[in-house]
């Protein structure tokens, strides 16, 4: 009677993982919009052009090209950045002009003293198939030559955005232990040799760094939300005060399973984009979140307090 007991409870035990499994798989997928050309198995960064066509970036270790897509996922043109190297192409953002960055700027083992940033026209601008950009240099003024600590390694780098005349670059942490910190840095948006200036941080979660390391970053159009990407989750910033980013209202938005998230863009203001990378037959897709139908947990609300006005009295 114990041993069909326990057999019972094993195959309800299996039953509710089952389930759970099928309910994330369902999660991600219910969202997924286009399957992305295998050309693009380590795609790494997306942005849409002027007339709202997705481009995509390869990661480390490809050639230094921008792929437009086809709303079926194929590739429609190759633009070649032939003054480029791609070392670890990261993150691809842009700006209100309409300028394109291409992050290389990947520092997996917190060595590289000296990181680039690509800045080009906007792909609907190039006329042909290769193009000229101009270089931004910077460096992390902590980093000064000496060993890196595990503590401390938090100088890899896969995020980004344009605001204003700057861009702002978000840490994927390596720590070890893993303390679940991205720093903020800023730079400037043209070519110069700049030291990277730190100027906030946010805290995702402390389990494992691959469930909420940061991956990517974008910003709306309208420059009124931000969203952060990680293997599980959009983290979504609204309602913050110039480019303190993590002043305002914080929400998280469940993607399910886990699979290598490592590109986010907004179409428009309320429609997210995201991809993921191809690995054994999972992933290598374009996903599509609609803000105003998303299931949001909040994690921090800021109480807005109501202005008083005195009443002028007769």
């Amino acid at each position: 009677m114990l041993k069909k007991s326990i057999l019972i409870t094993i195959a309800i035990t299996f039953l509710i993982i089952a389930t759970l499994i099928g309910s994330s798989i369902y999660t991600l997928y219910s969202k997924k919009e286009i399957s992305v050309d295998p050309k693009l198995k380590e795609i790494s960064g997306i942005e849409f052009d002027k007339q709202k066509r997705l481009w995509a970036i390869n990661d480390g270790g490809n050639e230094p090209k921008l792929y437009r897509l086809n709303k079926d996922g194929s590739i429609a043109k190759e633009i070649l950045v032939e003054n480029a190297k791609n070392i670890d192409w990261e993150d691809m953002t842009q700006n209100k002009f309409g300028h394109f960055f291409l992050g290389d700027f990947g520092n997996n083992k917190n060595d590289r003293r000296w990181l680039t940033i690509y800045k080009i026209e906007n792909p609907i601008d190039i006329k042909t198939d290769i193009t000229q950009a101009e270089i931004i240099k910077f460096t992390y003024p902590e980093m000064d030559g000496s060993p890196i600590k595990p503590n401390n390694r938090n100088f890899d780098l896969e995020a980004f955005v344009a605001l204003g005349r700057h861009l702002y670059l978000f840490t994927k942490n390596r720590t070890e232990p893993f303390d679940g910190i991205t720093k903020v840095y800023k730079v400037g948006d043209h070519a110069a040799n700049f030291k990277a200036e730190l100027i906030d941080s946010f805290k995702t979660c402390t389990t494992l760094e691959k469930l909420c390391w940061i991956t990517s970053a974008a910003l709306s159009p309208d420059r009124k939300k931000l969203v952060l990407l990680d293997s599980t989750s959009i983290w979504l910033f609204e309602n913050f005060e110039g480019d303190k980013f993590f002043s305002g209202d914080v929400s998280k938005i469940d993607l399910g399973i886990v699979t290598q998230k490592e590109a986010v863009t907004f179409f428009d203001d309320n429609t997210i984009v995201f991809t993921d990378e191809e690995f054994k037959g999972i992933g290598g897709n374009a996903y599509f979140i609609k803000l105003d139908e998303a299931n949001k947990t909040v994690v921090k609300r800021v109480k807005v307090t109501p202005k008083i006005t005195n009443a002028s009295t007769k």
